[in-house]
């Protein structure tokens, strides 16, 4: 039976070892990367890619690549998470075409102002705040919204690498998505910082632009794969109410 989200958030640990003898059914591990996509994204830009890894040898090359731990080496299936920063011009012509398919065939002077709003969003908005070249743009950008911080409330994030953090949020939140939908069916996920990104890219296949957002390996928990009680800071040291 299913569990419900809080069941499934309670469910899930960071499991180290998995069966080996308990196989994962592809389809529903895939269904939990649908429901990924569904997590929220900055400007709905989506820059994210979700890599699903089924075959031994590929599985194995990761394994390596993650210093052999044995949440990679033991693990049946592994979701590699990537961040696409660069795929950003192609990410707003695709919600154009969306707005533009959504507000109707009509001229472009019969729109709302609404509507208006959302397509200056995507043609003038968005590229200011991605276009960069080597990082000069970006720091010009941030000094020109600093200024203009100082009489009214301004988006400071216009840096390149504020923009990677920007994505990386994103790429986060459809992780966590998916590590719960794996939870509420029973399935057990390990989120793994340690590994060799260049690496993790070159087996993949993935281009100079892409970033290794998070390695994940999947399978069924050993009793031992759970390392111990959850911790967690009490709640009252990270809780503010005002």
């Amino acid at each position: 039976m299913e569990k419900n989200v809080t069941e499934a958030i309670h469910y899930r640990r960071s499991v180290r070892i998995f069966k080996s003898d308990v196989e994962l059914d592809t389809e529903k591990v895939k269904k939990c990367i649908e429901n990924a996509v569904l997590a929220p994204t900055s400007s709905n830009l989506q820059l994210w890619e979700f890599y699903h890894i089924t075959q031994k040898d590929l599985l194995d090359k990761l394994g390596t690549a993650c210093f052999g731990q044995k949440a990679a080496k033991t693990a049946k299936q592994i979701v590699v998470v990537v961040s696409r920063k660069d795929l950003w011009r192609k990410r707003i012509k695709a919600n154009l075409e969306f707005l533009k398919s959504s507000f109707g065939d009509k001229p472009k002077e019969k729109y709302s102002a609404p509507e208006k709003f959302a397509l200056n969003y995507y043609e003038k908005i968005m590229p200011t705040v991605y276009f960069d070249v080597f990082g000069i743009v970006g720091w010009l950008k941030y000094f020109i919204f600093q200024i203009m911080g100082l009489f009214k409330p301004t988006y400071r994030q216009v840096r390149q690498s504020d923009m990677r953090i920007v994505a990386h949020k994103s790429a986060g939140l459809a992780a966590q998505n998916f590590m719960v939908s794996m939870a509420a069916i029973g399935y057990d996920t390990c989120p793994m910082e340690g590994h060799d990104s260049l690496r993790v890219k070159r087996i993949l296949g993935l281009p100079r632009g892409s970033e290794i957002n998070m390695v994940i390996g999947c399978g069924v928990r050993e009793e031992q794969g759970v390392y111990g009680p959850r911790f967690r800071i009490p709640f009252e040291e990270v809780y503010q109410k005002l």
